[in-house]
């Protein structure tokens, strides 16, 4: 996935959930912030970040933030970038999910099942899958964790995966770390214990969980290596 001529910024101030201040070449800019999580521990008075220009019309903002520099790794912040990276990888073939036998033959994003909807439901020859996918931003001392705030759409996505890998599809639960050189993901119980207990739930019941780092550069996103997950 890349981004049209990112440029370096500073980050100064986010007054809201949406929107981020910038300096851009020793001007103030007002960016918008495609992530609606916390990051309190990346967007910091003064960081390094990577603005993305978008010059068309009925825009609110001239700018989207998509990337952050936190002790000098370069993490993507983007939300839509986890589940455009993970198509790109299957479109690909640059990645393997481990139980769905050879490639696929249908991808379909944004899929119902029951009283959810998943981000893709795929098939092949003799296999039909649901995949839910989550961008992880949150890392504290090379170890990443998920959630970084309390979502129960999340614990309701794991419970309805579990409920799919019981009618006989194939589960995943895929987990796209945006950033490179991680020791491990582990749920982050601390923020949201339920979410630890539910990928628990799901692994006994046939929910396969996987995680992928990225290589990340202010201009391009891409999935990359297994990341080891840690319950």
């Amino acid at each position: 996935m890349k981004y049209d001529n990112a440029q370096k910024a500073v980050f100064r101030l986010r007054p809201n959930r949406f929107i981020a201040e910038c300096e851009l070449l020793s001007k103030k800019v007002t960016a918008h912030v495609r992530n609606t999580g916390r990051c309190r521990e990346l967007l910091v008075p003064g960081c390094t970040v990577y603005l993305e220009e978008d010059l068309r019309p009925g825009r609110k903002t001239r700018y989207t933030l998509v990337g952050v520099r936190k002790s000098g790794r370069l993490i993507n912040i983007d939300s839509l970038a986890p589940n455009k990276v993970f198509r790109e990888a299957m479109e690909n073939e640059t990645i393997e999910l481990p139980g769905f036998d050879g490639p696929h033959t249908f991808l379909k994003p944004e899929a119902r099942y029951g009283d959810s909807r998943f981000d893709f439901y795929m098939e092949n020859s003799s296999q039909k899958a649901f995949v839910e996918v989550k961008g992880v931003t949150l890392e504290e001392n090379g170890i990443v964790l998920f959630p970084d705030a309390p979502t129960k759409r999340g614990v309701k996505h794991i419970h309805e995966l579990c409920r799919a890998a019981e009618e006989g599809y194939l589960a995943f639960l895929v987990f796209v770390v945006q950033m490179k050189n991680v020791r491990h993901l582990t749920p982050n119980r601390r923020t949201h214990p339920a979410f630890g207990e539910a990928m628990e739930t799901a692994l006994k019941s046939g929910v396969r969980l996987l995680a992928f780092d990225c290589r990340v550069s202010p201009n391009e996103i891409r999935l990359e290596e297994r990341v080891k997950i840690v319950l």
